[in-house]
């Protein structure tokens, strides 16, 4: 069983952050947030806000891994690993990186889903950026364990 939020409406960057501020104290270590969308549709930013929330140093310095693959921080209760997988060329690299072996132990947040094949978790939550002219939408949906974890953020 599954479930689906959305779309939330994301109209600037603000809702965007304090979106993921809120949900950024949700998450427990194992989690895996798939976060797709086109090129600018806020999936960095997103990802970039939740981690800032998560050290609690809004100056945190949050590089894009689109060329690393991946970046890890140390956040109190968490390590969390950021991955942009665009430039992933196979699936089998994200054994060689660790990824495999982080996503049961750490918080991940996982750029381009799309390229990791048939190794997402199956209970992974899924964030999907919709990029508008009037702003951006985000749908979120994954297996129905989340749904009462993420009550207080969806309403």
């Amino acid at each position: 069983m599954t479930f689906q939020a959305g779309p939330i409406p994301l109209p600037d960057e603000s809702h965007s952050h304090a979106l993921a501020a809120r949900l950024a104290p949700l998450l427990r270590p194992g989690d895996t947030l798939l976060l797709s969308g086109q090129i600018g549709a806020g999936k960095s930013f997103f990802a970039r806000a939740l981690i800032r929330a998560r050290t609690g140093n809004p100056d945190e310095e949050v590089p894009s891994p689109t060329f690393t693959l991946v970046q890890s921080y140390e956040t109190p209760g968490a390590e969390i690993w950021h991955c942009d997988l665009y430039r992933l060329s196979d699936p089998f690299e994200l054994v060689e990186l660790g990824l495999e072996e982080a996503m049961g132990r750490a918080i991940c947040l996982i750029e381009w889903p799309d390229r990791m094949g048939d190794m997402a978790p199956a209970d992974a939550l899924s964030l999907a950026f919709e990029a508008r002219p009037e702003g951006h939408l985000l749908t979120v949906s994954g297996p129905a364990a989340w749904r009462e974890r993420l009550e207080p953020l969806l309403g």
